[in-house]
Order: C-alpha cells, then sequence, then structure tokens
C-alpha cells in the first residue's frame, strides 16, 4: 500500500507542476469559446422561444415530476406574454452571416478569412446584416439584391471602418450585376459614390476610397456609349481620373485599373459597329499631358512617374492625333536628364510598340519620327541598363513599322545597325549579347519576309530597297575588320543570320565577305571556327553549295594538289546545311570529282603511297555524304535524277563502301522530296532497275571480311521504294522473287523478308497466289523459315489497303483451317507473328465464327507465359480483341459473362494452364471492370483466393498478381466486403511460399494498410504476419516524417532569396537597380531607407577630358548623362578572411597556430595537443609547403622543412610528445603498465574524424557501451576479489 499524501516513486517527474507562485494560473490564457460566447451580446437581439412560462416550466421540472396534458403543455407553449423576454440563439456568431451566405459572389471572403483582422470582422458584420435584411423580406440572395441593399447602407453608415467595409462589398457584388441595372440605376449611384469620394479626399482616414474608385469604375465600364456625351458622366470620370496620381499608392493604383479598366474594357467596345477608340481618352490624354507640363523639371518628379505609369498602360488606346502629343511630351521629359523619368519613358514607347496598335492609333509616320528622334537620346555604350533598355524599343519600334510598311522600315533599319554595331564594343558582355539578338531579330522579322519581293542585289544598287540591303550588310562586314575581334563571334552569327535571311537575292554583294572568313579560317589557332562553320553554313543553305564555291573555291582537283587541303573545311560544312539546291550541280560537279579522286587514290595505292591514297580515299567518301543534303527537296529533281540514277545503281551493286550513303539518298528523296505526282512517277519510273539491283543485294550472302550491316538499310530502301512503284511492276517482281526460294537457308530467308515488304503492296489475286505458295512453310520444322511465312500472313491480313481486306474476307474459311491445323507444329519464334494475325482476323470475325474463337482460346491462354515478350503483348491484346468480339456478338454484360465462363475451364488444367488462365483472367478484369456484374466479380475473387493455399509458386505469384490488380481497379466500399476473404487467402498461403514471395506481400499489406487501416489488417492476419505489419507501419510514418520535413525545408528554401533570372521584357530590364554602388553607399542604403530611395534615381554626369570642357550645346550630351557610377571599379574587393602576400597568394593558417599565439601554448601532455599532432603528421597532402627563397617579408609564418625531428639529444622532438602512451607499453608482454613517478595508463576515446559520420554513430556508441560496460564488470570483479583477501 502507498501511504495517502504520497506519490509513488518516479512519478512526481512526470507531473506537470506550477511554478512557484503561480498555482492560482490554472485557466487557459486562450480563451476563445468565452469570448466568442461574450460576442453575442452585443449583437442585435431577435426573437426566441425562450420565455418566462418556459423557464419556469424548466424549474419545476427540475425540482420535481409535473403532470402536463397534451392541451396544458400547448397552452403553456402558445401563451403570448408581453412582457416576455428577448434572448440571442446560441449558435449565432457574427461569422454566421459569411457561413451561411449562398452567394458565390463574396467566396473571396470566405477564402481570405483573417480571424485577427478588426477590417474582416467588419466585413464579416456588414455582410451578416445586409444577409438577414435580404432573408428577411424574402430575396433569393441574388446579386442585384445585394447591391440594392448595401448601396442603402452604404448611404447610411457615418463610420470609415463601416464605409470600408461597405464599399468593399459593394466592390465584389457590383462585377457580377447586370449591366440593365448598372445603366438604370446609373445617376443615383454615381450620386451616392460621388459624395463619398469627395468626403474620402478630404479626410485623413481614406480606408474606403480604393473600394469606392473601383466601384464607380466599374459602373462607368457597363453605361452605353451614349451616356459618354453627359457631362455628369464625363465629371464623374474626372474625378476618377484625378486620383490616379493621389500620393497614397492603394488609392492610386485603384484609380489607374480603373481608368485602363474603361478604356479598354468597357462593354460598347466589344459591341457590332462599335467606335475606334473610347470617348474618353483623348480627355485622358490631355489630362496626362497636363499634369506632366505642371511637373515640369521640378524635383518633385513623382506626379510625373505616376503619369507615366499611367500611360504605359493606356497609350495603345488613344488616337493618332493624342498618341503624337503623348509622344512628344514623353521626349520633352526625357530631356529633363532623369534616370527614372527616362526610364519609364522608355517602358511606355516600349508598351506602345509592342502592342501592335494599328494605324488609327500609331501611323507609320508618327512611328519612324519617334523612331528618329530617339537616337537623340542614346545612351553611353558604358551605360550598362539604360543601353539595353534603347535597344529593346529601338528593335520593337522598328519591327512595327515594318508591319505597317515595309519599303519605310527598310530605309531606317542602316542607321540602327550602326548604332548596334558600335554597341559591339561595348565591354559590357551583356550589351554586346543583346546588340546581337537586336540584329538578328530586325533580320528575321524585317528583312527576311519581304527578300522575296525583291530581284537580284549588286553592288550598284543605288535607291531603294536593295541599297538599303547593301548598306546594312556593308555596316555588318566592318565588323570583320580587326577593331572587334573582340566581338567576332557575336559578328559572324549576325552575318550568319543576314546570309539565311538575305542570301538567295543578295549573294552577288556577300562573296567578299565569303572570301574573308575563308581567309580567317585559314589562319593559324582560330579560336571561331564553330562560329564561322555556322555562319558559312547559313550561306550554303540560302546561296546554294555552287554559289558558296564560286567565292570560296575547294582547291581540289586530285592532281598536284596541296595535301594539307587549306579547303577541304568546306565539306562538312556543305554537307550539314546543303539543300533545297541544284541537284544538277552534284551531277556535274561532285560526281566527277568524286571519281577523279578515287581513280587517283587506286593509282597511288598501286604505287605504294598508302598514306596519300587513303587521303584520297577518305576526301572522295565525304563528298559522296554530302549526297543525302542535296537529295532533301532539289529544286530540279525530274530533270537531274535521271542523269545520275545510273551511277547510283552501279555504287549499290558494285560500292559496299558506299551503300549505306546512297540507300540513305534514296530513301530521302522519296520521303521528303517527292510532293508532286510527276516525281513520285519520276522515281517509279527507275523501280525497274533499283529494285532488282537492291533484291541482289540484299538476299547475297556478304562477302568474307565484310560486314553486313548495310543488309537492313537496303531493306528499308525497298520498302521505301515500293510506295512509288506500279501496281504492275510489283506484281512481276513478286512473279520473280517468289520462286527464287532455293534449298539454301539464308537466301530463301533474305527472299521471305522480300515477299514481306512486297505482299501488302501487291493485289489480291498476287495476294492469294502467295498465300497458297508460303502454305506449306506455315508447317515446316525450321523456325526461321516458319516465322517469315507467318510474317508474310500477318502483312498481308493486317494492312489497311483495300485489296488486303478483301484478300481476308475471300479466305476467312481456308484462314481458319490453316491457322487451326497449324497450330500444333507452330514454333515458338513463330508465336508472335502467329498471334498478331489471329488479331487482324479475329477483328473481322461475326457471331457465327464464335466456334473458332473458343478453338483458339488454349493457345492464347498458353501464350501468355511465352518466353518471347512480343509472343505475350500479343496475346494479351488478342484476349482483349476476343473480349471485343464477344461483346460485338452479345452485349456488352452478357458477352463478358461468357466469355469468362470459358477462360473457367483453365483452372481445372495443368499447373501451367492454371498459372496461364489466372494471368489472363486478370488482364481481362483490369480491361473489363466497368462490364463485370458484382456477384461475377465476387465468385472470381473466391476461386482466385482459394488458390493463395496451392504448394505451387507460379500459381500464387499468379493469384498475388490478380489481387494487387482488384486492389487497383476496386473501389474501396465494395473493396471492403471482400477482404476478409482476401485476407482469409493470403493467411493460407504456405511458410515457404510466404517467404519467397515477402517482397510481392509486403507491397500488398502496404495497399490493404493505406486503404483500411492497420489495425483492421492486423485483425484478420495470421500471428506470423504481425511482425512484417508493424515494419510497414513504422516505415510509413518514417516516410511520412521525411516527406514533411522535405516540404518545411522547401518551404524555408522558397523563401531564400532566389536568384535573379535574365531580364528579358523592357520591365525586367528597367527594373534592376545599379549593382555597382561603392561600399559606403551600400552602407548608407541599409541604415537608412529613406536615403536608399533617393539613391535609387541618382545620375552622374561624365565630363569632358583634361582640356575637353562639357559642351552643353552638343546632340549627343545625353550620353554624358549616366545611372551608373563611371568612377566605381568593375569588382569590388572581396573579403575572404585570409592574408594575401605580394604576389597574390592566400595564407591560410592552422587553427592550433593561431590559438598559440591568442592563448599561450597548450600542454605538452594534452591529449587534445597530442592528436592535432599526429594529425598535422599523417596528413602532408592538406599542408602548403614553401622554399625559403619564396618567401616574402609580409608573411607571419615559419617555413615547413621536409626534416621531422626524432631520437634523442639534438635530435629529439621540441613541439610536444609523438606518440603519447609509448611510455606505458609494457616491454614483456601485451597492455600498459604503471610507471613510478608518472601519471596513471588510461583509455581515451580516439578523436577521428569517423566519429562525425552518423551512420556509424550508433556502432562506435555500442563500442562506447561496451567499453564501459568491461570496465565496471573489471572494477566489480577487483572489488569482489578485494572482499575475498580482506576476509581471508
Amino acid at each position: 500500500m502507498v501511504k495517502s499524501g504520497k506519490l509513488r516513486s518516479g512519478t512526481g517527474s512526470k507531473l506537470k507542476r506550477w511554478k512557484k507562485g503561480h498555482s492560482s494560473d490554472s485557466n487557459p490564457q486562450s480563451s476563445r469559446f468565452r469570448q466568442a460566447a461574450k460576442s453575442r451580446f452585443f449583437s442585435r437581439p431577435r426573437k426566441s422561444d425562450l420565455t418566462v412560462d418556459a423557464l419556469k416550466l424548466h424549474n419545476e421540472l427540475q425540482v420535481g415530476p409535473l403532470e402536463v396534458g397534451a392541451g396544458g403543455r400547448k397552452d403553456a407553449c402558445m401563451e403570448e406574454d408581453p412582457d416576455e423576454m428577448l434572448s440571442e440563439r446560441t449558435s449565432g456568431t457574427f461569422l454566421s452571416g459569411l457561413s451561411d451566405c449562398s452567394n458565390l459572389t463574396f467566396r473571396k471572403v470566405q477564402r481570405f478569412w483573417e480571424s485577427n483582422s478588426a477590417a474582416h470582422k467588419e466585413i464579416c458584420a456588414v455582410l451578416a446584416a445586409v444577409t438577414e435584411v435580404i432573408r428577411g423580406q424574402g430575396g433569393k440572395e441574388t446579386e442585384t439584391e445585394y447591391f440594392a441593399a448595401l448601396m442603402t447602407t452604404l448611404e447610411v453608415v457615418d463610420t470609415p471602418e463601416s464605409q470600408a467595409a461597405v464599399s468593399y462589398l459593394l466592390n465584389l457584388v457590383m462585377k457580377r450585376v447586370p449591366a440593365p441595372v448598372l445603366m438604370s440605376k446609373f445617376s443615383d449611384t454615381t450620386k451616392a459614390l460621388m459624395d463619398i469620394m469627395s468626403k474620402q479626399a478630404t479626410s485623413d482616414t481614406a480606408s474606403a476610397l480604393r473600394w469606392i474608385l473601383s466601384c464607380l469604375a466599374t459602373l462607368l465600364r457597363k453605361q452605353d456609349v451614349s451616356v459618354w456625351t453627359y457631362p455628369s458622366t464625363l465629371q464623374a470620370y474626372h474625378g476618377l481620373l484625378s486620383f490616379t496620381v493621389h500620393s497614397k499608392p492603394k488609392v492610386r493604383k485603384a484609380a489607374q485599373q480603373g481608368v485602363c479598366s474603361i478604356l479598354r474594357g468597357s462593354d460598347f467596345l466589344f459591341k457590332d459597329n462599335a467606335p475606334t477608340h473610347h470617348p474618353a481618352a483623348v480627355t485622358t490624354a490631355k489630362f496626362c499631358i497636363k499634369e506632366m507640363e505642371q511637373a515640369g523639371g521640378s524635383k518633385e518628379d513623382t506626379t510625373t512617374l505616376h503619369v507615366l505609369g499611367l500611360l504605359k498602360d493606356l497609350m495603345g488606346t488613344f488616337p493618332l492625333g493624342a498618341v503624337k502629343s503623348c509622344c512628344e511630351t514623353l521626349l520633352r521629359v526625357m530631356t529633363l536628364s532623369h534616370v527614372l523619368v527616362t526610364a519609364s519613358a522608355m517602358q511606355a514607347f516600349h508598351r506602345l510598340f509592342s502592342g501592335k496598335a494599328n494605324a488609327s492609333t500609331l501611323s507609320s509616320e508618327l512611328n519612324a519620327q519617334i523612331i528618329t528622334a530617339l537616337y537623340d537620346y542614346l545612351p553611353s555604350e558604358n551605360d550598362l541598363q539604360p543601353l539595353l533598355a534603347w535597344l529593346a524599343v529601338m528593335e520593337k519600334a522598328h519591327v512595327h513599322l515594318a508591319s505597317l510598311q515595309s519599303s519605310l522600315s527598310l530605309g531606317h533599319l542602316p542607321r540602327l545597325f550602326s548604332a548596334a554595331m558600335s554597341c559591339l564594343l561595348s565591354p559590357h558582355t551583356q550589351v554586346v549579347s543583346a546588340a546581337t539578338n537586336t540584329l538578328k531579330t530586325l533580320l528575321t522579322e524585317c528583312v527576311a519576309p519581304h527578300m522575296e519581293e525583291m530581284e537580284t542585289i549588286t553592288a550598284t544598287a543605288s535607291s531603294g530597297n536593295p541599297s538599303y540591303i547593301c548598306r546594312m550588310f556593308r555596316i555588318i562586314e566592318e565588323g570583320l575588320s580587326y577593331r572587334f575581334h573582340a566581338s567576332w563571334p557575336f559578328v559572324l552569327q549576325v552575318l550568319g543570320c543576314f546570309y539565311r535571311a538575305a542570301g538567295k537575292q543578295a549573294h552577288p554583294i556577300m562573296t567578299k565577305s565569303l572570301q574573308s572568313l575563308a581567309d580567317l579560317r585559314s589562319t593559324p589557332q582560330f579560336p571561331f571556327s564553330g562560329e564561322l562553320d555556322l555562319a558559312v553554313g547559313g550561306a550554303v543553305e540560302s546561296m546554294g553549295p555552287e554559289v558558296v564555291l564560286g567565292a570560296v573555291p575547294l582547291n581540289i582537283t586530285g592532281y598536284d594538289d596541296d595535301l594539307e587541303f587549306p579547303r577541304s573545311w568546306l565539306i562538312p560544312v556543305i554537307r550539314d546545311h546543303v539543300k533545297n539546291t541544284q541537284l544538277g550541280f552534284f551531277v556535274s560537279y561532285f560526281l566527277p570529282l568524286a571519281s577523279t579522286l578515287k581513280q587517283r587514290a587506286e593509282e597511288l595505292e598501286q604505287a605504294g603511297q598508302k598514306l596519300e591514297a587513303k587521303v584520297y580515299q577518305t576526301l572522295q567518301l565525304q563528298i559522296w555524304t554530302m549526297l543525302p543534303g542535296f537529295c532533301t527537296c532539289p529544286v530540279d529533281l525530274i530533270k537531274s535524277f535521271k542523269g545520275m540514277a545510273r551511277t547510283l545503281g552501279m555504287a549499290i551493286n558494285e560500292r559496299p563502301d558506299l551503300r549505306l550513303t546512297v540507300c540513305q539518298a534514296l530513301r530521302t528523296i522519296i520521303n521528303k522530296s517527292c510532293s508532286t505526282e510527276e516525281e513520285k512517277a519520276e522515281m517509279g519510273r527507275f523501280s525497274k532497275n533499283f529494285l532488282p539491283i537492291l533484291f541482289n543485294v540484299y538476299s547475297q550472302q556478304p562477302a568474307a571480311g565484310e560486314s553486313g550491316t548495310y543488309r537492313m538499310a537496303v531493306l528499308d530502301t525497298i520498302k521505301v521504294y515500293l510506295t512509288v512503284t506500279e501496281m504492275q511492276d510489283m506484281v512481276n517482281f513478286s512473279v520473280f522473287t517468289l520462286p527464287m526460294c532455293l534449298p539454301h537457308l539464308l537466301p530463301r530467308l533474305s527472299v521471305m523478308d522480300l515477299v514481306v515488304a512486297m505482299a501488302p503492296c501487291v493485289d489480291e489475286a498476287s495476294m492469294t497466289q502467295t498465300f497458297e505458295l508460303i502454305r506449306p512453310y506455315l508447317e515446316t520444322k525450321e523456325p526461321g523459315m516458319q516465322k517469315k511465312a507467318y510474317r508474310v500472313l500477318e502483312e498481308m491480313c493486317g494492312a489497311e489497303r483495300e485489296e488486303c481486306k478483301s484478300f481476308v474476307v475471300s479466305n476467312l474459311e481456308t484462314l481458319k483451317v490453316v491457322l487451326l491445323e497449324t497450330l500444333k507444329n507452330a514454333s515458338s519464334p513463330a508465336k508472335r507473328p502467329r498471334l498478331k494475325c489471329l488479331i487482324h482476323i479475329v477483328k473481322r470475325l461475326n457471331e457465327e465464327h464464335k466456334d473458332f474463337i473458343t478453338a483458339l482460346l488454349p493457345e492464347v491462354i498458353i501464350c501468355t507465359k511465352e518466353v518471347s515478350v512480343g509472343a505475350r503483348k500479343n496475346a494479351y491484346t488478342l484476349l482483349v480483341e476476343i473480349g471485343n468480339a464477344f461483346i460485338r456478338f452479345c452485349g456488352n454484360t452478357k458477352g463478358i459473362k461468357d466469355y469468362l465462363v470459358l477462360l473457367y475451364a483453365g483452372l481445372t488444367g495443368s499447373v501451367t494452364m492454371i498459372t496461364c488462365t489466372v494471368l489472363a483472367l486478370t488482364r481481362l478484369v483490369f480491361e473489363y471492370k466497368d462490364s463485370i456484374e458484382v456477384t461475377t466479380m465476387e465468385q472470381l475473387l473466391h476461386n482466385v483466393c482459394l488458390l493463395l493455399s496451392s504448394r505451387t509458386r507460379e500459381i500464387v505469384k499468379a493469384a498475388l498478381g490478380f489481387i494487387k490488380v482488384i486492389l487497383f481497379i476496386m473501389d474501396p466500399k465494395t473493396l471492403a466486403s471482400h477482404v476478409a476473404v482476401m485476407m482469409e487467402g493470403i493467411g493460407n498461403i504456405k511458410d515457404d511460399v510466404r517467404r519467397h514471395f515477402r517482397t510481392k506481400l509486403k507491397n500488398i499489406f502496404t495497399k490493404f494498410i493505406r486503404k483500411f487501416g492497420f489495425e483492421l489488417v492486423k485483425s484478420m492476419l495470421p500471428a506470423e504476419h504481425h511482425k512484417v505489419l508493424a515494419n510497414i507501419r513504422k516505415a510509413e510514418a518514417r516516410s511520412k516524417r521525411r516527406k514533411q520535413a522535405a516540404e518545411e525545408q522547401d518551404d524555408s528554401d522558397s523563401e531564400e532569396e532566389a536568384p535573379k533570372t535574365k531580364s528579358e521584357s523592357i520591365e525586367d530590364i528597367l527594373a534592376e537597380s545599379d549593382s555597382d554602388l561603392s561600399e559606403d553607399e551600400g552602407k548608407a542604403r541599409n541604415g537608412q531607407k529613406k536615403a536608399g530611395k533617393q539613391q535609387k534615381g541618382r545620375a552622374w554626369l561624365r565630363e569632358g577630358g583634361e582640356d575637353d570642357p562639357l559642351n552643353f550645346l552638343d546632340p549627343k550630351v545625353s550620353q554624358r548623362v549616366l545611372a551608373t557610377n563611371p568612377e566605381l571599379k568593375k569588382s569590388a574587393k572581396v573579403d575572404h578572411g585570409f592574408k594575401v602576400t605580394s604576389d597574390g597568394r592566400l595564407i591560410i593558417r592552422d587553427d592550433e597556430e593561431e590559438d598559440v599565439k591568442d592563448k599561450g601554448q597548450w600542454n605538452q601532455y594534452s591529449p587534445l595537443r597530442c592528436f592535432m599532432s599526429e594529425q598535422a603528421v599523417t596528413k602532408k597532402s592538406q599542408k602548403r609547403k614553401f622554399q625559403d627563397d619564396n618567401f616574402d617579408d609580409d608573411m607571419d609564418i615559419e617555413p615547413q622543412f621536409s626534416y621531422k625531428a626524432g631520437g634523442s639529444g639534438i635530435h629529439r622532438p621540441l613541439g610536444g610528445c609523438q606518440d603519447i602512451g609509448g611510455d606505458y607499453q609494457s616491454k614483456k608482454g601485451k597492455g600498459d603498465v604503471k610507471k613510478k613517478g608518472k601519471l596513471d595508463p588510461y583509455a581515451y576515446i580516439p578523436l577521428k574524424k569517423a566519429q562525425l559520420n552518423r551512420r556509424k554513430r550508433a556502432k562506435l556508441q555500442g563500442q562506447f557501451k561496451g567499453m564501459v560496460r568491461g570496465a565496471q564488470k573489471g572494477a566489480l570483479s577487483g572489488k569482489k576479489m578485494q572482499k575475498k583477501k580482506r576476509k581471508a
């Protein structure tokens, strides 16, 4: 018994005790339920059923039994008392109206609810009150009813908080109110909103102002165009417009968004016969111009910035005259040289051009004038961000001008090309890259689309568009001079783009640049060979190889050549880029050259000059590799192919090294170049020449030492060529090839491959003849021939041509008989094509062929365990097709039921048959899960669960797969009724089978636990499974914890500052602040936030040279105003915490050396000291060694020598003990011995880096515990020995 008043030993630490002096603090600090109850006393009272008589009745019931009849109870309840007390319903709170509100308009209030916000509580209170009023009057809580109630409430409430709440709800609901309602109530609503707006504008608190502005904008947006002729409408709009320059950001933003929505999204702008521009657009433009002119050049430039932000969104909606006035004003304010004003004006221009305004807003003349004017504001090439913005604006301006008037755009491009090329001299890589991209964009979008309209451009062109192209190319060509050598990769990119855009028409003026590129390419160790090859490749694509080789000859003739072949780099460039060119040029130039090189290689080979012969042989092979490129969409196929057909045929027949290339060329011509019937007929005309050659090459055995890799390419070429061959020619070829089935196996297999390729392309009669010829091979004992015969049958049965379909229908009975007869003799390799044939045949069967399908089923089921993956796949596909056939025969549910009944017979067969049947049932259950009845599914599940008790692993494996599929496809509610059956079946699995499939069982148990919980699954399984279930629960909990930790880590990572992405839009370019602030400015910005904001808009004036004064009348004086401090260094010095020598080497000192300097010498025999000294000795690779003559005077560390002290006398170590513990080692035996006058030897835990490894922590802890346990055991035994000695 435990004494009263006392606790058991050990329970005191488990109890939660109060701190001293706080024992009375038993009530919880968070009393949210009490606060909610208190809030009801301040809500509006309502009539309740709780009366005085009801309370009296309640008291009497509590005191004793009271018999009240039905009538008496009714009288008591129905009695009316004038002194009836009112009470609030206990379930009502200030959130009740919010939660009960059925209108989806206020879903946003529910979604973004904040319980600690007084404004949100006020919104909910107002919404609850308005909802109560609407319900009290029998309303349906429509948007119109809420609009009327909220407008009435808005006129009644006086407090700013209530006005803000009502206006917020009104802003939400007005967006969904029907337009006719807002039109009819326009005058009254406008007056009410304007009154509140005028009051809020003069008061200090303007919490409701932004919602009122939004409501007014919504109201004006819904009005008809005729309303805008009234002065009251314009007055309301001007009131809204005046707030676009308000000092408060939220109010200003609401007003600007409202104005944009009116000018861009008014309803009448989207109707038929809508005006081109909004009636208030001109007024808005005048307001913006007036505000900017009034702000002028004063230091208070915030108004100008606000107006520029508004113009950025609105300029595209103004008419032409207003746009012109606004642009003039923008250009005037840019002369202020204020960095932020200039940036905002650039943003406005960029938005105007990128918006693709039509001619009624921005004409081509005005566009060109703006382009000319912007050259006066060209920033300095050292001013990074403004120059990037200027390039972006000019790019969009020229692209827009090209869409309006191409000739005017081409006239303005040379000046921009000159300015962009000067940007390539900038030291900033970003500027060089941006200028390159600008030039490429202009060439692609402004030059290339209009080149087709021009004729051939020559250097003598003096006027018109050709002269502009000449001037632009000369400007780009100048980039090849040495002045631009640092930017040559970018110049080469632009040149390549120019070649692609204008090379076809302007190649006469580009030949000189090609020669310059060839000279650069031949320069030793030229660093930009890849970029140069791409540029020349662009010329090959547009001009064609003939023009390029005319400007830059190959200089390869086959005789007296420079064996270095300096122009041989042109061959791979042409090979990779040639297309859409003259095929005749290859016939007239490259074919003779290849023949000459081949002949020269043979001559050199005979002369014994093998190296030179190999070089010429490689060159002629490289020339042949260009043939597929020339065959890609040639412009003269009909004219030129006949001139090279004979050569190609001879190359296929006689040149094994060229077969792959020539076959690829033939496939390219047929697949990509035969777009017209004439071209197909031209290629088909040579089929009688090419196909026999291809047949012979494929059917022959490769020569000794020769690779046979070309055979598949030849077969693919045959299949492609058959698509353009005439039907009669194919029939002749099939008659010619079929008797060629020689006794030798390999030729026969090759010929059968040819028959497979031709079989689906011939007519029905030829198909029948082919079928009769291959029929004996369906029963042959040679697996290869049998497989090929089934492949022929597969192609004939599966093709989509009408001849193939009619062949199957007319020979269906014969096919059925043959396929059933050959069932016993079908070999394993032939299963895949045989099943494919059956798939095609079953698709065309009707109900009268049901017996044929029934006879096929055993074979199909057995094939689900076939070795070949393709055969198994086709077997499962055939099972599904048979199911579709039964659905066609008998309907959906009955057909599947009859089908499953046929399959059930397999469950009574052999082990293999049972396994295959279960696999087949699994596939069918997955496919037809929606068509199988519940009773059928239950019966099937019970039968499969019975198989789990089998001793055969294959059967159990198939049954577990079935259960896994059932878990995946079956609804959890339906599955719950079968859990007991499945668990019973799993529990009956034999022990050895259970151990073999423990991984599969664990996966199944995991799915059961996720669906039905751990306890239910555990209660249904035997005890031998409980250990696995516990392990699963631990693993699931662990994975859940890891997932939560990963999510928390992701959240914390997302809160960190993300890296800056590449600036693509004009807003991104101009929003980037200057990152090159000095250290003092950076500290000032971090210390004082307001000062930092002022510094953001600072500008610097770059003065002239030593004797060159600054001329303010210079037209380029705007380039002297910089947004970047020109005196700052490009890279600030980084403090990495290490001292640096005079030549830049880092001085990295060890921690122990620093500690010695700071704290004095350590104890000589300190264990940590000895450990660190050991580490210093062993890790020599981590020490930095210096020689005496390499030391500088400013280095404050001693040099380290390669000599290590050891021994006695002058060789004794001076830096502490080398091997502590060695003095205690016994000389006679193992272990340590005590020494007189020294400390006792102790066993320390060694300080090793491996002890920090978390994976090894458990092992180390076990070792430590074992060590402690051993010491305790030894001490205990020693103590007992001492006791025995004392007793003795």
